[in-house]
């Protein structure tokens, strides 16, 4: 039995029709749903300066992404949220600033005792999946409880 889910999202399309299908997936199962999003850490330390092609970011630009990070992030569970509450379906939120979304997923997941991880999947597959990754899928091989991916809308045939 479902009780409560972790839903990470990031604010794609992708996320936000994800929140759609778990949102009513909750409200049929009676689950509780905890909306997460992961803000990228620029290499975990705000005061630490960004280096590239010969270019160096003030530490002060890198307060400035994290705030808005933390804006972006508030707005998406925000949306999660009233979305859920719409639906009459029990909800929280909760953001955290890592380098590595995968393991902040599984770590909220465990911290908040969760049985089930909901999350969507971009779709990618063949070389580019290889080459970019996906965080959906790095949380499939390592998660300690069921994952249900939600697939990208296919066009029809």
């Amino acid at each position: 039995m479902v009780r409560h889910l972790l839903v990470p999202i990031d604010g794609s399309e992708l996320s936000v029709a994800a929140v759609n299908t778990v949102v009513a997936f909750a409200k049929q199962c009676g689950a509780r749903l905890t909306f997460f999003n992961a803000q990228p850490s620029y290499y975990g330390r705000p005061d630490v300066a960004i280096y590239g092609e010969g270019l160096v970011l003030d530490p002060a630009l890198n307060q400035q992404f994290a705030e808005a990070n933390a804006r972006f992030a508030r707005t998406i569970l925000d949306q999660a949220l009233e979305q859920a509450a719409a639906q009459g379906v029990e909800a929280t939120s909760e953001t955290c600033v890592s380098a590595l979304v995968h393991e902040a997923i599984l770590e909220t997941a465990e911290r908040l005792g969760c049985d089930l991880i909901a999350m969507a999947s971009h779709g990618r597959r063949g070389l580019a999946g290889l080459l970019l990754g996906s965080e959906t899928q790095r949380v499939l091989t390592h998660a300690r409880v069921p994952v249900l991916v939600i697939p990208a809308a296919q066009p029809p045939a």
